[in-house]
Parts: structure tokens; sequence; C-alpha cells
């Protein structure tokens, strides 16, 4: 199994951005639930940012909140292998 990043982003112009990663799946769990609204991650500081309501800033992103607690980062899909000939 790949090791999770400890920092990932889904917005594509942020440095912690993964493509390939992303479009693997990446699950959630924060205090012990699954969260799918989640933006922004990181393990070892123990945060994710959260999407506040339909709230834009000036530039038409969504305006964030970060939420502290314990963050458990997992793949929701595993990686397929090649079949063999």
């Amino acid at each position: 199994m790949t090791d999770l990043p400890d920092r990932l982003s889904i917005d594509p112009s942020s440095p912690y951005f993964d493509a390939s990663l992303l479009e693997r799946g990446v699950g959630i769990r924060f205090k012990g639930v699954e969260r799918n609204n989640v933006e922004e991650y990181c393990v070892s500081e123990g945060w994710i940012r959260v999407q506040a309501g339909q709230s834009k800033d000036r530039f038409g992103r969504p305006m964030t909140m970060k939420l502290k607690g314990p963050v458990e980062p997992f793949l929701r899909e595993p990686e397929t292998e090649a079949p063999s000939e």
C-alpha cells in the first residue's frame, strides 16, 4: 500500500495538490467520522479545511474554515494490478 502524504489539497493551485492520488480516491476520517467535504488536510498538525457554507472569497473560491482534531487519511479504492497473461 502506498503511504499517503502528510498534507493534501484538492485545489490545483496549491503546492500540496496531487491529481493522480486524488483520482484513486482519498477518504478522510476526522475525529472518527468519515468526512466527504474536506478541501485540504494535514495529519502532523491535526487539522482539516472544509467549505464554510456557500460563501466565496473575492477570487471566487469557496471560503473555508479550519477544524482541529485527529485526521486519518485512507484510500477509497486499492490500487489495481494489471492482469498477468
